[in-house]
């Protein structure tokens, strides 16, 4: 919406005028727990089950309409990813979509086969690999960067050497949960795609609420993220390139044939009608064309950048916090997720005192990044202490954080 800029920046209360959970006293730095939810999409659920809430297919009036709502979802979701609609599945979660997509993979990969899983991503793209990999017998191999605290980045040069003739999938993240740090996935796909035959997926869930996914110019062949880190209701969307879905086996009824869709292959009936029906709305914020929403995410960078620069300068600044990740403020490095740890001090016992002083929603543990946070960085049960901004958030608020956090920390 062109409503939300002026003059190439964000207009931050018309940004904020479509969040009605902003008018509460509540500060909500947990976004990559969960963020927001646009008050169009919110309008838009209650106007489904009023009025559209019928089985689909139908060819009354009702039924044409719940249909072509349902439709138009989907194809905003496509567009919001430069895919086309034959390429995607909605479905509740992307740790469902990919557990669908493992099963379906189940008779595809010969017995020698070798995948490649990325030791720093949530779980969700861990745990249906390394499951897959149990039950036939393959080879998994575990992608781990340096551990040191500032250089935990996947790259082509650190994935290069577990390649090899056998690899047939690799999976990582865009960009890591708890450190915030943005892969270049680009590079990575090319480099995966020098072993023959072998697929990259990826988790972009932490990366999708801050910058404009392309699954084209990243050249993946699987890519996920639920929406309702970005700004709607509780489901997800997986795409799989056209030559990619060759190795999707369809988990569907028998006879839906062709499988011609991965929404086909991989759907089970789990999209809610009146959740895809808000999809819509969601590409629609971020503008009305696709130049228009590289504006957006463009101005959204740029404020970004400025929110984590803050609350890094000051983490950066005392010898008694470790930032892990990307240490850097610059948006071309990292998104706003900011996690860490206090010398002397456990996860837990700093944001029970934020808590107590503030209305600021901060949080610690693992984020079910488990094998990152306890493997990787040596933590314990309490994990690190997590701030994960977007948009909507404020430069006052993150500034008022800072404050809180100064006082606990002495």
């Amino acid at each position: 919406m062109a409503d939300i800029l002026v003059d190439g920046n964000l207009d931050l209360d018309a940004v904020r005028s479509h969040f009605p959970a902003l008018k509460q006293n509540q500060i909500f730095f947990d976004n990559a727990g969960g963020s927001q939810v646009l008050s169009d999409a919110i309008n838009s659920i209650r106007t489904y089950l009023e009025k559209t809430n019928v089985q689909l297919g139908a060819s009354y009036n009702v039924g044409q309409k719940a249909t072509q709502k349902y439709n138009q979802g989907l194809q905003a979701a496509a567009d919001f990813i430069n895919a086309h609609v034959s390429e995607i599945v909605i479905g509740p979660s992307t740790t469902q979509l990919f557990a669908n997509l493992a099963q379906s993979f189940a008779l595809s990969f010969p017995a020698d086969a070798e995948v490649i899983v990325s030791s720093i991503d949530h779980e969700a793209n861990i745990s249906s690999w390394a499951r897959l990999a149990k039950i036939r017998n393959l080879t998994l191999k575990w992608w781990t960067p340096s551990s040191k605290p500032g250089d935990l980045k996947l790259t082509p040069e650190n994935l290069r050497p577990l390649l090899s003739e056998k690899t047939k999938l690799v999976t990582c993240t865009h960009t890591s949960n708890i450190l915030g740090s943005i892969h270049d996935i680009r590079r990575i796909a090319d480099e995966v795609h020098t072993a023959p035959g072998a697929m990259l997926c990826v988790d972009g869930v932490a990366y999708a609420p801050h910058r404009e996914v392309d699954v084209k110019s990243l050249g993946v062949d699987f890519y996920s993220f639920s929406w309702y880190k970005v700004y709607g209701p509780h489901i997800a969307v997986l795409y799989a390139s056209s030559s990619a879905q060759a190795s999707v086996e369809s988990l569907g009824h028998y006879f839906h044939a062709p499988a011609d869709t991965l929404a086909i292959k991989l759907g089970l009936a789990a999209a809610s009608y009146e959740l895809v029906g808000t999809i819509p709305a969601l590409l629609s914020y971020f503008g009305p064309d696709a130049s228009a929403r590289k504006e957006t995410w463009a101005a959204i960078a740029a404020h970004e950048e400025n929110l984590q620069g803050i609350l890094l300068d000051f983490l950066n600044s005392r010898d008694d916090v470790t930032v892990f990740g990307e240490r850097d403020r610059d948006r071309a490095f990292r998104v706003p997720v900011v996690s860490f740890r206090v010398e002397g001090r456990g996860s837990r016992e700093v944001v029970e005192r934020v808590d107590a002083r503030s209305d600021f929603g901060i949080r610690w543990g693992h984020f079910y990044s488990k094998r990152l946070v306890e493997e990787v960085l040596g933590g314990g049960e309490e994990g690190v202490v997590r701030v994960s901004m977007v948009h909507y958030n404020t430069e006052q608020e993150i500034k008022g954080l800072v404050e809180v956090l100064r006082e606990v920390l002495g």
